[in-house]
């Protein structure tokens, strides 16, 4: 048996979420504790108001939601680091995941959570005024319509996309919001050489390349992650983001 596998009660064992969020270069403190504690207490109360995520056992939310978020941004060296303020937008956020935990882990970042479902939308409001978080925000509407918004546009440093689709309509999504230089990280599981090839077509496509490709074993239930991270390179073609539904249909 794990170690590790011994939580089930209805909390969040901090000792244990200490020792799987720690990296070499940063262990989460007292304070990002305590608020990965309320956001999952949270994340159970509003889940009886709406279905906000699935996964609700203490083991899983710490693997899939928590560990799966701050092991996505931990090779770009970000945890721990206090410097001029930074924007990220977490698109297709659903529960509030990468976006939450990485605003919490990163507190020099602006994060706005993305997502079409207003009613899902409103209830992380509530959360993060709960939890006073002062760095996050929430956007309602779709990649698509809000990627070719000007004020949005190339307007961030970070975007982080979860498995909402094929790599290159998650391409499609989150290039255009970054500015250049900027760094787009698809949360993927498996991955193929297959899958590389044709996503690094689409990103030159949307003014970007694959920068890194980082397989993860997790931490509790040894299963495989990847995270492929595409760095903006040159602007997005004005025609980028595609209509609502066209990347979807008509993948690059």
């Amino acid at each position: 048996m794990h170690k590790y596998s011994v939580m089930t009660q209805k909390y969040l064992d901090l000792a244990i979420v200490r020792n799987i969020l720690s990296t070499p270069n940063w262990q989460p403190g007292e304070e990002h504790l305590q608020k990965f504690q309320q956001l999952y207490m949270q994340i159970i109360n509003k889940n009886k108001r709406g279905n906000l995520t699935r996964i609700t056992e203490p083991q899983e939310f710490l693997e899939k939601h928590l560990w799966d978020a701050i092991a996505g941004i931990k090779p770009l060296k970000i945890l721990g680091k206090e410097e001029e303020t930074k924007t990220a937008i977490d698109i297709g956020t659903g529960g509030g995941f990468p976006g939450i935990p990485i605003a919490i882990a990163c507190p020099n970042y602006q994060v706005t959570l993305l997502d079409s479902v207003r009613k899902k939308m409103l209830l992380l409001d509530e959360i993060i005024t709960a939890l006073n978080l002062q760095n996050v925000k929430i956007l309602s509407g779709r990649a698509e319509e809000i990627g070719q918004d000007l004020n949005q546009r190339e307007s961030c440093d970070l975007a982080a996309i979860r498995a909402v689709g094929l790599p290159s309509v998650c391409a499609e999504y989150s290039l255009p919001f970054l500015k250049l230089g900027g760094i787009a990280i698809l949360y993927r599981g498996q991955w193929s050489a297959e899958e590389t090839k044709s996503l690094s077509l689409a990103a030159k496509k949307l003014g970007g390349e694959i920068k890194e490709i980082a397989s993860l074993q997790t931490p509790l239930s040894k299963s495989i992650r990847h995270c492929i991270y595409l760095e903006k390179k040159e602007p997005t073609p004005a025609q980028y983001p595609r209509r609502v539904g066209i990347p979807t249909k008509k993948p690059l």
